[in-house]
């Protein structure tokens, strides 16, 4: 496989983690984890459920739980994120900036025609067969303007500031620590894009208040640094793969 083919094997990938994070973010997930496993990962992430505590204890708010870890409760559409930031920074070293702003360009009009497509097919009448599951199609494929926003937006801007971020380190660096870049990059850039998107889709001063959206974006932000962090050895491999000839 030559590198334009590479390059767009990678587009590929990053179109459908982009969509499927949005097509699957409806599910919640819930499970528990083993105290062994889990306890390490509490005592590495104290200190960001530390600072998140301070910011809710301004507000007289209930405290995070410090065994983040023991019980699993975030939405599935959290597992196809990292690939998207996986991929923008192999692409990033590999071929630059101009290329990786492209692939965000393609990504943000392909989330819109999804969101076109998906709308005309909810609105159209069902079949006389089909009108027992129509509800049940319409819950999972129904998008709010104000989620497509939110969606979109934190996308935008998380993507750009993470070329930036990157080339920024690359620069910095003198184009080596790759492992440093790759995360010093994602990990401000993962909390762009889950404040941003819960923010916009959510916060409101009657119902959903700032210290209630807090407690949304923590659990979220803290398993995309999890795995930024776990997907270190990929990023040396994508890169690996993309220039070999």
């Amino acid at each position: 496989m030559n590198q334009e083919n590479k390059k767009l094997l990678l587009l590929g990938l990053f179109v459908m983690s982009l969509i499927l994070a949005n097509v699957l973010g409806a599910k919640i997930t819930d499970f528990d984890i083993p105290s062994w496993l889990a306890m390490p990962f509490n005592v590495i992430f104290a200190p960001i459920v530390w600072l998140f505590n301070q910011l809710l204890n301004l507000t007289g708010n209930n405290l995070l739980s410090y065994k983040f870890f023991n019980t699993v409760h975030v939405s599935v559409g959290i597992l196809t994120v990292p690939l998207m930031f996986l991929i923008t920074d192999i692409v990033a070293e590999v071929w630059g900036k101009q290329v990786t702003k492209q692939f965000i360009k393609i990504g943000i009009i392909s989330m819109l025609v999804m969101i076109v497509i998906t709308t005309i097919s909810v609105l159209l009448p069902p079949a006389e067969r089909f009108v027992s599951m129509n509800e049940s199609y319409k819950s999972i494929f129904t998008v709010s303007i104000r989620m497509a926003i939110a969606s979109i937006l934190a996308f935008t801007l998380s993507q750009m500031h993470d070329v930036w971020a990157f080339h920024f380190w690359k620069a910095k660096t003198q184009s080596k620590y790759l492992w440093l870049r790759n995360n010093l990059s994602t990990i401000v850039s993962q909390l762009i894009d889950s404040t941003v998107f819960m923010f916009v889709a959510f916060y409101n001063p009657a119902t959903f208040p700032a210290t209630f959206v807090i407690k949304l974006i923590l659990p979220y932000y803290i398993f995309k640094i999890l795995f930024a962090l776990l997907d270190t050895p990929l990023a040396y491999l994508g890169v690996w793969w993309a220039k070999k000839k």
